[in-house]
């Protein structure tokens, strides 16, 4: 049981005043007791409702204290009707709900107060145009939650200044279909029906309706329930909505959706987009009268108003014959829709100056299916790539199907700075359209790589001719072929078939590239990957993997084995240029030399009608060369070229002592330092006063014959080290004085066999090498021998004879050049040990013996012929002269 309802209705009825002057928000002066608006609601059984609702909102005193005033009074089934979709109502004609629980009501009261006229109704309505009318609701934004204090000592008035400024909320009455109606719209259709008569109290009139009068609305709440604003209500963002709902004595004049037609199509796209909220933002205050007080209809029908738009621009409202109003270009359709917080007028066209909504990029974008594509460039702030409307960009965009294919997972996240590095590759400064593009050259993306020193990273192009002039090119970016093409002004968008990745780090660049894994894996050997991912601005010349057997297989064993760390860093350094030179820069400029990480400058010469470019390194040996092939591999530090063999610079000693190493050849060091000649293995001159030194001997410009260590198995080193004279001689036997080469001259330069400019000597069929032991033995040189079928090359000691008449041979394994002195010489790997050839007695003195004793014996055997002859030439018969042999015969003979 409530207080009120302990109270007689004759008490209440002790309450009644009136006032001469109807004065809106005063008291007036009170009079005898009368038949008021309180005793006519007591009365009528069909408003309990109404006044369990007046008395929780506490609004009787207040109903009392009016004086002439209009009262349009919801019945009983009106508000059993209206509490089943409205909980405020539901909660306050609940009894079981405490009254402390909301002890102010003010939502409450303000949805009574807009049935209240402070004053009493001067004409019933009597035709369909409707009558306008200010009620007692000055509506307010109540968005703290109720206080628990006490309320204040009523009456309850109602307080100005709310969300319409100085101005009470309006309503429409209309009269159609034989009946009044109360809060109808612009046209007298709607609102609440007056069902019962009209009942005239002293203190105001009282209207029995079927309906409760809803209070209007929020402005974004009209707009949303607008049939003519739907276009507009659909592209309004939260953002927007929330402006329109906080904002005070807001006037609107808003397009009705048939005017919006007269964008282009791609621009509706826009604006329906997730991202214009700019754009929609600018056209809202190009429509929005700036907040000071509701510009109802009424004070632009009878004279012209300028008013100023939040945007800035006159809006000139100039009323017309037969009851228009033209609004600047456009005219006013529906006048004065009310809401709680201003007023909304629509009119037949946008009150968009020309040129206010561009083409952007962005539009064209979202326009053409590329949102996901524009939502990722938001995600990383790069807008200002496609919002800008005066620089030129070539747009590389993934349509949204393509990009649903190639799947997020494989994209960075949003937000990410891989992501925005990735999507910043997809524009091009520069309107470049196909008749500019041409295969194979590279053009500079947007994205500024630290790894460039903040320079642009490139892509390539390639450009496929279809054969036939009227059909278009075809064309690549970055392998990324293009599906389609749309252009502005100032851009240009290619469709490419899938999301462009910029180049990766150079060892990810070089990694799938097998025939490139041994230099690879040597970089990564040598830790070298990390400092070439870190140093900027640098173009790589990789070799392939056979250009370590064109280098010797010697030093390559040399350079890839454990121990020689540092020479192979120093060569890869010497493979690294400093600065980005891409394909054309080579090829076509005319520069000779080369810095590199290591130190030393790479020598460059170009020659014939193609400009083929052969490197020449710091060091190396005579005629070491690599012909570049133009790769423009790209990476994030440069690019990566391909060269045909590895170069030696000049701070990399390959000394004897280093490729025996590498022949595995320590047994034939030990036994050369035993020797006396460990000055060969480090390529220096021999000692003073040695007997090498005496013999006029230099360090560099030795070739040894080298056996592998396996070839020394079956000889006593033990034996052969206490034998100084013998071990000499050995060693000597292995050693063969080389001579400084010639380098090619440079018309020969590209036919050159790498390979055979790579050993330490030239082992073609039948060449004979004399060595340190030819000067002491006629059996010191050595001879080469290339076997037929393939089956390899031998070195055997000349005129050497084995047992059963065999020749001693060693197979020639591999080889290896040294770098020291002029160049020349280096080590042969063989596979068994050449002893030194000392025939047997028989062998060296039997054949001269045997000669001499076959001669005397011919000889001999000659005159017993010729005596043999003679003594038969006398003793056979003979004839005599006739008469004999006489005396003076004999003396004259």
């Amino acid at each position: 049981m409530r207080p009120w309802a302990c109270i007689p209705l004759g008490l209440l009825a002790a309450l009644p005043f009136a006032a001469p002057a109807q004065l809106p928000l005063h008291q007036a002066v009170q009079t005898t007791q009368s038949f008021t608006l309180t005793d006519a609601l007591s009365a009528d059984p069909d408003y309990v409702s109404l006044i369990k609702l007046l008395t929780r909102a506490k609004l009787i005193p207040t109903l009392n204290r009016l004086n002439g005033s209009t009262f349009f009074a919801p019945t009983n089934d009106a508000i059993k009707r209206h509490t089943s979709s409205n909980a405020l109502w539901q909660r306050a004609i609940d009894d079981d709900i405490p009254e402390y629980a909301d002890n102010l009501q003010l939502r409450l009261r303000q949805e009574l107060f807009y049935h209240l006229l402070n004053y009493t109704l001067p004409i019933i309505p009597t035709e369909r145009t409707p009558q306008q009318h200010k009620t007692l609701l000055y509506p307010r934004d109540y968005t703290e939650p109720p206080s628990q204090e006490p309320p204040p000592s009523p009456p309850w008035m109602p307080v100005p200044n709310g969300t319409l400024g100085t101005e009470p909320q309006r309503l429409r009455l209309s009269y159609r279909d034989d009946a009044v109606w109360v809060g109808v719209d612009a046209s007298g259709d709607g609102g609440a029906k007056v069902i019962k008569d009209p009942v005239e109290t002293a203190n105001g009139l009282l209207l029995g309706l079927g309906e409760v009068v809803e209070m209007p609305p929020n402005l974004a709440t009209v707009i949303s329930r607008h049939p003519q604003l739907s276009y507009f209500s659909k592209i309004l963002t939260p953002e927007l909505a929330k402006f329109l709902n906080s904002t005070s004595a807001l006037t609107l004049f808003l397009p009705i959706d048939d005017a919006w037609q007269a964008l282009p199509h791609y621009e509706r796209l826009y604006l329906e987009s997730e991202f214009a909220a700019d754009d929609l933002t600018h056209i809202l205050n190009m429509h929005a009268v700036i907040p000071n007080e509701v510009k109802w209809s009424d004070s632009f029908t009878k004279k012209a108003l300028n008013l100023t738009t939040i945007h800035g621009r006159k809006l000139e409202v100039v009323p017309l014959k037969d009851d228009k109003v033209k609004v600047s270009e456009a005219e006013l359709v529906e006048r004065d829709v009310y809401a709680s917080n201003g007023v909304l007028h629509t009119v037949s066209s946008l009150l968009v100056p020309e040129g206010a909504l561009q083409l952007t990029p962005e539009k064209l974008l979202l326009t053409l299916n590329c949102t996901e594509f524009v939502s990722l460039i938001h995600s990383v702030n790069l807008t200002h790539l496609i919002n800008g409307t005066e620089t030129k960009y070539t747009i590389l965009a993934p349509r949204d199907d393509v990009l649903k294919l190639f799947g997020h997972h494989d994209l960075p996240h949003r937000g990410s700075e891989e992501l925005k590095r990735i999507l910043e590759y997809h524009f091009i400064p520069g309107k470049l359209t196909r008749k500019k593009l041409e295969d194979g050259m590279l053009v500079e993306s947007a994205l500024e790589e630290s790894g460039l020193d903040g320079g642009r990273q490139v892509m390539t192009v390639e450009v496929t001719d279809e054969g036939k002039k009227e059909e278009p090119k075809g064309i690549r970016f970055a392998g990324a072929g293009v599906l389609d093409q749309a252009e502005t002004d100032n851009t240009l968008i290619y469709f490419v078939s899938r999301p462009l990745i910029p180049p990766a780090d150079v060892m990810e660049t070089a990694l799938p590239n097998l025939e490139f894994s041994s230099f690879v894996a040597g970089i990564f050997s040598t830790n070298m990957a990390e400092a070439l991912k870190a140093t900027p601005r640098t173009t790589l010349l990789m070799p392939p993997n056979g250009a370590f057997r064109r280098l010797g297989s010697l030093v390559s064993s040399h350079l890839t084995s454990s121990s020689a760390k540092a020479d192979f860093e120093r060569v890869i350094r010497h493979h690294v240029v400093t600065g980005v030179e891409y394909a054309d820069a080579l090829v076509g400029g005319s520069q000779r030399t080369f810095g590199t990480l290591e130190g030393s400058d790479l020598h460059v010469e170009r020659r014939g009608a193609n400009r083929t470019i052969y490197f020449t390194p710091s060091g190396g040996w005579a005629g070491m060369q690599a012909e570049l092939s133009p790769r423009n591999m790209l990476t994030q530090t440069g690019v990566i070229h391909e060269v045909s063999d590895i170069m030696i610079p000049r701070s990399v000693h390959l000394t004897v002592g280093k490729l025996v190493k590498a022949a595995k050849g320590t047994t034939m060091a030990t036994m050369m330092v035993k020797a006396g000649l460990g000055w060969v293995l480090n390529g220096t001159a021999p000692p003073e006063g040695s007997h090498w030194a005496e013999l006029g001997l230099k360090g560099a410009g030795w070739t040894l014959l080298c056996p592998t260590d396996d070839a020394f198995k079956q000889i006593n080193l033990t034996e052969l080290y206490s034998d100084e004279d013998r071990l000499r001689t050995i060693v000597a036997q292995h050693l063969i004085p080389t001579p400084p080469s010639t380098p090619p001259p440079a018309s020969s330069f590209a036919v050159l066999d790498t390979l055979a400019n790579n050993r330490p000597l030239p082992l073609d069929d039948s060449a004979t090498y004399s060595t340190l032991q030819s000067s002491a033995s006629a059996y010191g040189d050595v001879i080469v021998r290339v076997l037929d079928g393939g089956e390899g090359t031998v070195v055997g000691i000349k005129g050497a004879r084995g047992r059963d008449g065999a020749q001693d041979w060693a197979h020639v394994v591999g080889w290896g050049r040294s770098t020291t002195g002029d160049g020349s010489g280096g080590v042969v790997q063989i596979d068994r040990l050449l002893v030194p050839y000392q025939p047997s007695w028989f062998v060296e003195y039997g054949a001269p013996v045997a000669v001499g004793a076959g001669g005397v014996i011919l000889i001999g055997l000659f005159f017993l012929g010729v005596r043999w002859v003679w003594r038969r030439d006398t003793t056979e018969a003979t004839y005599e002269p006739v008469g004999g042999f006489g005396h003076d015969d004999t003396e004259d003979s």
